[in-house]
């Protein structure tokens, strides 16, 4: 997409951001803790929520997923069985936000990732080497760095962590896992959630 293509499309759909309704925290399967954060995320390397992503961390560099650590309160944590980890992108210029990443099977055990976490250890069984598993982004790929539209102003990401009492069936675990059946699946097990909001932007220079 050229960029005049790109900076058209911008005005054109200039208002249409901040679909944070239909993110994935707004679920069924949140009904009972969508307005409490009560797993605290923390991305060392790039800042406190909201903080502006490097170039290093979008399409326009390496596109490394940040690290992410989170925490949560004991009464959380001694239930958990396993995590979820969704990204996602609420300001893209859709009906509903662009789902960047899915992954799932995160042992209860592991309470951050890196980059290198994110690199195939099994593509047969959508295995990574952080030792879970990934499902379907929108374009089928593992990770999809941030790229939003040139001069479509600030696009915030959400890396959202939710703490499960059950771990998901197994043949969840898989590439063509989407973002809605794994809402569907978490319905009755969420304990709790949080998230982390990186920010990107391009513009035209």
């Amino acid at each position: 997409m050229t960029a005049l293509i790109e900076v058209a499309l911008s005005w054109l759909f200039k208002d249409a951001k901040g679909h944070d309704s239909k993110s994935f925290y707004t679920g069924p399967a949140f009904a009972n803790v969508k307005d409490k954060q009560e797993i605290i995320v923390t991305a060392p390397d790039c800042g406190p929520t909201n903080s502006v992503l490097g170039v290093e961390y979008t399409h326009d560099g390496d596109g490394k997923f940040p690290t992410l650590r989170w925490e949560a309160p004991p009464h959380i944590a001694e239930q958990v069985k396993e995590w979820l980890l969704i990204s996602e992108d609420p300001d893209a210029p859709l009906p509903t936000p662009i789902c960047h990443g899915i992954y799932t099977g995160i042992p209860a055990s592991k309470t951050s990732v890196e980059a290198a976490d994110f690199d195939i250890e099994d593509p047969s069984r959508a295995l990574l080497k952080g030792g879970f598993h990934y499902g379907r982004s929108r374009n089928g790929r593992i990770y999809i760095p941030p790229r939003p539209l040139m001069n479509h102003g600030p696009h915030r990401y959400f890396f959202e962590v939710i703490a499960l009492k059950e771990a998901l069936d197994p043949s969840l675990l898989s590439a063509t896992t989407t973002r809605e059946q794994i809402g569907d699946a978490i319905v009755g097990k969420v304990l709790g959630w949080g998230m982390w909001v990186g920010i990107a932007e391009r513009k035209w220079q």
